[in-house]
């Protein structure tokens, strides 16, 4: 990884908070949701699935490794092609229909 897109614990603000949905008083009680804010790109990941915030915490940190991952993934190239012959007789066909479509459309002789 580039020194920029590290996962540096001095790169990353981790906040706790209370996750929403059922769960009873245990849920309301616990602030078990966890949201991480990677600083140098602003990629902000959270985890609300478990009641355990280490559980969080950790689903956290591997889903911002996977979103840096694919911000260092390079594009392949695209490889340029020609089309068939079929195709651009397709195309020919295709323009000669609207062609004669057009040309019916002509203006009436009164």
């Amino acid at each position: 990884m580039n020194d920029e897109h590290s996962m540096d614990e001095k790169n990353l603000v981790v906040t706790f908070y209370r996750s929403s949905g059922p769960g009873g008083q245990k849920k309301n009680k616990t602030e078990s949701a966890v949201r991480i804010k990677h600083l140098p790109t602003g990629i902000i990941v959270t985890a609300t699935e478990s009641r355990s915030q280490f559980e969080n915490k950790e689903r956290a940190l591997q889903r911002l490794r996977e979103r840096l991952a694919a911000l260092n993934r390079r594009q392949k190239k695209r490889v340029a092609t020609k089309p068939t012959r079929a195709a651009k007789e397709r195309r020919l066909s295709a323009k000669a229909r609207t062609s004669e479509r057009k040309r019916d459309r002509g203006s009436f002789d009164d």
